[in-house]
């Protein structure tokens, strides 16, 4: 099955499970952000390569604000979940953990990275 085929709203709420298991705060404003970078990317990985020039952009404009400010929101929300977050999720996830002592992922791995897992998820239906 393709992403493309699943519902939004389903995806959307499948995206949320994983944010939230991750432990980023629904209140923050990245929150929002993030979960439509996530979108974005599973319905197209090429995105993930240009995060500056076509996600940060087209996520501003969706959500009338600038790149830098979506930017900036994506990574306190990922901030905020690598220090409050599932530990266990992180392992799994990334392999390693703010526990491991590494430092926490960028945006575009941490927006690929899910966003890979979830098209795997859907492909294997």
């Amino acid at each position: 099955m393709e992403l493309s085929v699943v519902k939004d709203c389903e995806l959307e709420r499948y995206i949320t499970e994983i944010m939230l298991d991750l432990g980023v705060p629904a209140h923050l404003r990245g929150y929002h952000y993030l979960r439509e970078a996530i979108l974005l990317s599973g319905r197209d990985m090429e995105v993930v390569s240009s995060v500056t020039k076509l996600l940060y952009p087209t996520i501003a404009r969706r959500f009338r604000t600038t790149d830098q400010k979506v930017e900036r929101a994506i990574r306190n929300a990922i901030e905020v979940s690598w220090n409050r977050g599932n530990v266990k999720t992180f392992e799994r996830m990334f392999g390693y953990s703010v526990l491991s002592g590494r430092a926490r992922p960028t945006n575009s791995e941490y927006i690929a990275r899910i966003a890979d897992m979830i098209r795997l998820e859907i492909k294997a239906m």
